[in-house]
């Protein structure tokens, strides 16, 4: 299995993708053999987030000209990671029948890359 750094290269970061971040959707830029688990598990590892879904699209290169001489850019994959948003808090009962909060485990946002609130 492949290294999460392996699976997921970079964020894009635009103004849309800025503002879907409320929504809890990021958005990266994945290697191209990456699939949905591989993508999902990275996102879990390197982030510390509960992953609820992930959408990928394949962009092939576009034709651009410079100076008169065609090249061609380069081609990639993208994934838009959903994460979970709501921090349930866990009760259990503890001693003498008291009601115990925990915190979850799991951030809601992503701060790493500039994202977040």
């Amino acid at each position: 299995m492949k290294s999460p750094y392996d699976v997921i290269i970079k964020p894009i970061i635009t103004e849309k993708t800025m503002a879907s971040t409320e929504e809890g959707k990021y958005t990266f830029v994945v290697a191209p053999d990456a699939e949905k688990p591989e993508i999902k598990a990275a996102a879990e590892k390197l982030f510390g987030v509960k992953v609820l879904s992930v959408n990928v699209a394949n962009f092939d290169g576009k034709v651009k000209r410079l100076r008169n001489k065609p090249g061609k850019t380069a081609a990639y994959k993208k994934a838009v990671v959903t994460i979970a948003t709501d921090s349930v808090e866990a009760t259990y009962l503890g001693k003498g029948g008291k009601a115990v909060k925990t915190g979850t485990k799991n951030k809601t946002s992503i701060e790493e890359f500039g994202f977040g609130q």
